[in-house]
């Protein structure tokens, strides 16, 4: 599933795809701001994590046990996807990467989303 999460993340537009070796991780940016980060927990448990509006990480951290915190992030702003077991399923992580980018893009300025949706033409 990691090969189809790093495809998701990297398709959106404007999305930059690094690989931080200090995190063993792999890192998505959009205008140079971190949208979703792809690695594992100290246990070696996969997992990606991703920006999320507040009263939606409430709700989805009641429903799915595999939905918590950010690792290592904002707690309150970040959530953290076990993927592995297939408990939380893929079109609902993708959506979830498609809510992070939102809101990163959205937050960058009108110039600098101008800018990325020009150079994906």
């Amino acid at each position: 599933m990691m090969q189809q999460l790093r495809k998701h993340c990297s398709a959106q537009v404007g999305a930059k795809e690094k690989y931080v070796e200090d995190w063993k991780a792999y890192n998505y940016t959009v205008g140079g701001k971190m949208y979703a980060i792809i690695g594992s927990d100290n246990q070696n448990n996969e997992l990606i994590s991703l920006k999320c509006k507040v009263e939606k990480s409430e709700i989805l951290r009641e429903q799915y046990q595999d939905i918590m915190p950010g690792y290592y992030m904002n707690k309150q702003h970040w959530n953290s996807i076990y993927y592995r077991n297939g408990r939380v399923e893929l079109p609902l992580i993708e959506q979830l990467i498609e809510h992070s980018y939102a809101l990163i893009f959205n937050s960058l300025t009108k110039r600098k989303q101008k800018e990325i949706l020009s150079e994906a033409e």
